[in-house]
């Protein structure tokens, strides 16, 4: 959807939505300039389908920090985003999205392993005793240049807090009073909220006390992998 005619761009960003305008079929995401050195877009997820719990538009950001400028949980990367880009930051191992073509360094929490498929769905031990995930396999066998980090302190000035599990997290980037949110905190349609998507191992209560720590920090920003971006006031209501 086209932001408002209120919308303030800057003059690249003025750029690149002509370019979308022009182009049959509109492949270019239109991008929204938040504030200066912080842009969203989104763009539909290749692998979703009528059955997905989760809408098909999902959302991605490219921030500056300090002398860099991140992609994070990004998808249809627009190309002058990715020129100017050094790396790439997950909030999720399963939010890889383009993070293979993109070619750049990747900052990400770590798979799921079996004893976490074991733990968090239920599922028989029996069944995946031995097998691995899927998600960034490429990036564990060596393809390409790798970072896994866990809860705490991340490159960039970066901090991760453990949202529904600790390889699904809120990244707290203190130099822009803004939080980048994984699925533990997103609009799936109706609002921004927990989400726990079929985890058995915790509760809607569990997360939201888990997560209250934010609220200590000066967030004004909130950044959810899917939906739009939102408030504090926003964050609050989901943690009240």
């Amino acid at each position: 959807m086209r932001p408002p005619a209120s919308t303030s761009f800057s003059p690249r960003i003025r750029g690149w939505l002509l370019v979308a305008d022009r182009m049959a079929g509109a492949s270019i995401p239109p991008v929204r300039e938040l504030r200066p050195g912080v842009w969203f877009w989104q763009s539909p997820h290749p692998d979703w389908n009528q059955v997905q719990w989760w809408p098909e538009l999902v959302s991605s950001y490219g921030i500056e920090l300090d002398q860099d400028v991140l992609l994070f949980d990004p998808l249809a990367v627009p190309e002058e985003l990715h020129r100017r880009a050094t790396g790439v930051v997950l909030t999720a191992p399963y939010h890889e999205r383009d993070a293979r073509r993109l070619g750049l360094p990747v900052y990400t929490p770590p798979a799921d392993t079996w004893r976490d498929w074991v733990e968090k769905f239920g599922v028989d031990a029996d069944r995946v005793r031995g097998m691995e995930s899927d998600d960034l396999a490429w990036l564990r066998s060596g393809e390409g240049e790798g970072h896994f980090h866990g809860p705490g302190a991340w490159p960039f000035g970066i901090t991760a807090y453990a949202g529904r599990e600790d390889n699904d997290v809120i990244l707290w980037l203190p130099s822009i009073n803004a939080i980048v949110t994984g699925d533990s905190i997103s609009d799936f349609g109706n609002g921004l909220d927990i989400q726990l998507g079929g985890r058995k191992h915790v509760t809607r209560d569990d997360v939201v006390e888990r997560l209250r720590p934010l609220l200590d920090l000066p967030i004004e920003l909130v950044l959810p992998a899917h939906g739009e971006p939102t408030d504090r006031g926003a964050l609050e209501r989901v943690l009240a």
